[in-house]
Parts: C-alpha cells; sequence; structure tokens
C-alpha cells in the first residue's frame, strides 16, 4: 500500500515566516536541548598509556609491503599488553599483514609516513569471531582491526590504514555478477532468517565460504576507545564501527573509502561517543548511527545514545549525517555541529531512515550551524519508508528534531519528509535556514508535527 494524503509544498521564499504543516498534536514530551552536550562531553575521556613503546619490527615485521607481518604485529601487542600497556608503533614502510587483535592498554599507532597494509584474502580473516553484520549478530569473518571486551585501546598516528579492497576482492561480493558461482543474497538472506527466527548467535557461522565481507575497524563491547589522526582508505565494507561500547572518541581521521557499503563511521548501539576534525569522502553514509536490525536488534535491544558530531566535513556519500537504517533498538541524543557539507554526488546533509519492519524510536536529534554546498536529493530528509516498505508490525515513532542555522547553495529540494499513516512524527523543527538553489518542490506525505520557522527557500535562477 503505498502513502496517500500526499502533498506538496511549493518551492518558493519564506522569509521571517512560521509554518505549520499537518500538525497531529504536540510531542509527548519535552524534548532535550543543546544544554546536555557539556554533560556528554564531561565524560568522554580519550585513555592514557603508559609511556613505553613497542616497534614492530623488533618482533620481526618488515616493511616491504609483501612479508605477512600478522605475527610480528600480534607478538608486539601481546608483549606489550602483558607489561601493563603502551604503544606498538609501526613506523617507516609498508606493512602486510591480516588481522590486528587490540588488547586492553594498547595503543596502536601508525606513524606519518607508515602504511599498515591489510591482505584481501579471506582466509587470512579466520576463525570467524563474534560480530555484528549490518545489525544482526552472527560469527564472521574478524574486522581488519578488532578488539573483543577490551578497555583503554586506541588506534592512532598520522600514518595510512589501506584495506587493499576493490572490485577485485573485498567489493566484488557485493553484488553477483553473470556467470558467477557467489552469490552475495543467499549469505545476506540466511542471516536474517536467522535473526528472525532467534537462532542462537554461536549457530550463525558463516566467514569462509560466504560472503558477509568484514567491518574494517570494530571495538565490540568496548570502553574508552580513541581513533585518532589516521587516514582510512580502501575498507571492504562499513569503516569505524564501534558496537556496544562506551566513551568513543574519533578525532582527526580521513576516511577516504568509495566501495559498497563504505559508511565512515557507524557508532552501533553505543553511547557517549564523540566524532570531531574528521574528513568522510565515503561510497554510503559519512556517519550513520545504528542500533540493531529487526527481530535481532529489537531481541539485544541496546540503543545508540548521547554522540557529538562537530567541525567535520563531508564529501561524497549517501548522507552527512544519518540515523539508520538499522534502528531497530533506537537512537537518541544525537547532536551535530559546525560541520561543512558539499558534493555532487552527496544525496543529503540530515538524514533519518527506516520503516515498519525496523522500527526504533528516533528522538532528540539537533543539527545546527552547518553549511551545505549541493546535495543531490535533499538537506532533511525523513524517510519512514526505506526500501518502500509502507506496512508492517513496528512502525517508527521519530520525535524532537531539530534542524537550526543550517544553509545550503543548490539541492533538487529542500525536504522530503515521507511518513505513513501509522508511524509518528512529533515535533520536527527547522528554524532559521535559508536553501538556495532549490530546483523543485518538496516531498512531503504523511508529515506529522513539523514547524518551519524564519526558513527561506530559494528556487534555482533559470
Amino acid at each position: 500500500m503505498k502513502p496517500s494524503s500526499t502533498f506538496r509544498l511549493a518551492a518558493v521564499s519564506f522569509v521571517a515566516a512560521t509554518l505549520v504543516l499537518a500538525v497531529r498534536g504536540s510531542a509527548s514530551e519535552r524534548p532535550i536541548d543543546w544544554d546536555v552536550v557539556p554533560e556528554i562531553l564531561a565524560r568522554i575521556q580519550a585513555p592514557t598509556f603508559p609511556d613505553r613503546v613497542y616497534p614492530i619490527t623488533e618482533y620481526g615485521a618488515v616493511a616491504d609491503g609483501t612479508t605477512d607481518n600478522t605475527v610480528a604485529i600480534r607478538r608486539a601487542i601481546e608483549v606489550c599488553a602483558a607489561a601493563g600497556g603502551g604503544r606498538v608503533l609501526v613506523t617507516g614502510g609498508v606493512f602486510l599483514t591480516g588481522p590486528v587483535h587490540l588488547e586492553s592498554n594498547v595503543e596502536l599507532h601508525v606513524a606519518e609516513g607508515a602504511t599498515l597494509k591489510f591482505d584481501p584474502d579471506p582466509k587470512k580473516y579466520m576463525p570467524v569471531v563474534l560480530t555484528r553484520f549490518e545489525g544482526t549478530e552472527c560469527m564472521n569473518f574478524s574486522p581488519l582491526i578488532y578488539a573483543f571486551e577490551k578497555e583503554n585501546i586506541a588506534v592512532t598516528g598520522k600514518g595510512t590504514l589501506d584495506g587493499s579492497a576493490s572490485t577485485d576482492n573485498w567489493w566484488s561480493l557485493h553484488r553477483a555478477k553473470p556467470g558467477s558461482t557467489v552469490n552475495p543474497r543467499a549469505s545476506y538472506d540466511r542471516l536474517i532468517d536467522m535473526g528472525d527466527r532467534g537462532v542462537p548467535v554461536h549457530e550463525r557461522v558463516f566467514g569462509d565460504g560466504w560472503v558477509l565481507r568484514p567491518n574494517f575497524l570494530q571495538p565490540f563491547r568496548c570502553r574508552n576507545v580513541l581513533i585518532e589522526d589516521v587516514t582510512i582508505v580502501n575498507s571492504p565494507m562499513w569503516v569505524i564501527h564501534p558496537v556496544y561500547s562506551r566513551n568513543v572518541t574519533v578525532r582527526g581521521v580521513r576516511v577516504i573509502s568509495h566501495g559498497p557499503n563504505n559508511d565512515g563511521c557507524n557508532p552501533d548501539s553505543s553511547e557517549d561517543v564523540l566524532i570531531e576534525n574528521c574528513l568522510f569522502d565515503t561510497g554510503d553514509d559519512c556517519i550513520a548511527v545504528k542500533s540493531g536490525k529487526n527481530a535481532d536488534g529489537r531481541r539485544v535491544g541496546i540503543p545508540s545514545q548521547n554522540i557529538v558530531i562537530r567541525n567535520c566535513e563531508m564529501r561524497d556519500g549517501h548522507g552527512g549525517v544519518v540515523l539508520g537504517s538499522e534502528v531497530s533498538g533506537g537512537v537518541r541524543n544525537v547532536f551535530a555541529e559546525n560541520c561543512r557539507m558539499d558534493s555532487p554526488n552527496l544525496d543529503r546533509a540530515l538524514r533519518l531512515k527506516t520503516n515498519s519492519e525496523r522500527g526504533g524510536l528516533i528522538e532528540n536529534i539537533f543539527m545546527r550551524d552547518v553549511e551545505v554546498g549541493r546535495v543531490a536529493h535533499s538537506v532533511l530528509t525523513l524517510d519512514l519508508v526505506y526500501w518502500r516498505v509502507y506496512e508492517g508490525e513496528f512502525p517508527p515513532l521519530v520525535r524532537n528534531v531539530r534542524m537550526e542555522r543550517v544553509t545550503s547553495a543548490s539541492s533538487p529540494r529542500a525536504l522530503s519528509i515521507v511518513g505513513t499513516p501509522h508511524s509518528r512524527v512529533e515535533n520536527v523543527q527547522v528554524i532559521d535556514c535559508t536553501f538556495r538553489g532549490v530546483e523543485s518542490a518538496d516531498e512531503l506525505a504523511h508529515t506529522g508535527d513539523i514547524l518551519l520557522r524564519n526558513v527561506r527557500i530559494e528556487p534555482v535562477k533559470r
């Protein structure tokens, strides 16, 4: 069933005006505001490490780009952890490796001029580990850098992390190719079916023989995490993916990775997360906040919350700041400010996406003082029929969303807000914003409670 009662707002200029669209009643509770950000930031403290250094070359690593240094790096990390922690140092050249597993109190530092290059052979990422693939728990290939239930861990330095992914290896597993015996859809469908049926997680075994690509950097059930200054390229899939983690700082990172599903940073059922001073130039969403998918996400039931995004630059990507689409556990208290977004290949500035199969409560989402150049779809998108799912047993609720002092230079439309008669949108506000170069009317259907105040929409000059 497709949405009815659609109406469109013509792309005209609104100056110092207040406009209320499709009001269905006030929000059920008073929203929180920016005044809670200092409290969140006070809880986010980057870990510190003992002043001990363990160069990987002292454990047999060779910077020739061809020697497998997996064992040498593992040994350096083990010795560092056994001594009570410190810095494992990668410097001077290209070091080929398989998966790197961090231990508590260990900082992996990739110095300027050094590259940690990951072998793209899937067999290197066996045996399987506990992970979460697109919102469903399973046993799968190890992420390239992985930490399980660790505290005080870091990946830092001005060097490069190269996942080596390309259309010749990991990225080729995204879609079936003519004549290929690889069927990615079979892997995805098997995992979703297992999640929906409640198959025990330890029985959801994938890895070798299946095609669920690993994430690049995944702290899983970790506390006190720092990811700082590194450049990350060519990821198999999602790039920075904290899962069930707390007190996470992502600072000064450059993510340049244009493969399929190459989201830049995905806080997933995690809390107290700071993402600042980063560059995202990606093949999918730049920042996408997650909390699990469908039945498995509801089983886990852990929301993502208390996330601060500031002073970042977003170039290519499906969205600059995105909530979803795997949000069955809910998302709350996300604050994005002082960012710059601009690319003909960036689709949206702020996007919320879910549907009535995934459901989820998305609340207290704030964006302010963001400068948007060109976006390819719309500046603000609320998509509650993601993947054209119009019906389901878990209609989503979106409430307390505010976009403030956001400007854009060019877009097909300013707003795209599409819900269903059963989904709920409460207290969404667009205030003191200017959208220039708008090419067509806004897309609005079952919008719920939307307020526009002092909003200027200027049509493109033809």
